[in-house]
């Protein structure tokens, strides 16, 4: 069997840095193009708050419903624990059994928090 060589030289970095230079000066341009080409008209209409094609009405600090951030947090904590799964998915072969049950495991609790959750009716809209 052959020892394979895994040390990197400054020369392996350089598609990286590419790629980086290429994506700054990307939003660079986009930036610097877009305040030369737009329009420099400042009206009192084009300067007011605008929000999905809703006029601002009132103070924008009222308050509101708690399940707006409850559903956000849910989401967001999910959604994490779905990108856990990505590195399993890729290593799936290596891990073999084992690597299984503890993905089993790791579901099994992800499903005991979402039904938890439902039970304690943090998805109702009502």
């Amino acid at each position: 069997m052959e020892a394979v060589d895994l040390s990197s030289t400054p020369v392996d970095y350089v598609p990286i840095l590419i790629q980086l230079g290429v994506a700054v000066g990307f939003g660079v341009l986009t930036i610097i193009g877009t305040h030369l080409l737009g329009p420099k008209v400042r009206t009192e209409n084009k300067l007011s708050a605008f929000e999905s094609g809703v006029e601002v009405i009132g103070n924008a600090r009222q308050p509101f419903s708690v399940k707006y951030f409850m559903a956000a947090i849910l989401f967001v904590l999910f959604d994490v624990e779905v990108i856990f799964m990505y590195p399993w998915a890729v290593n799936f072969r290596e891990m073999g059994l084992d690597g299984l049950w503890k993905m089993g495991i790791f579901l099994g609790v992800v499903v005991l928090g979402l039904v938890y959750e439902m039970k304690r009716g943090a998805l109702d809209w009502d």
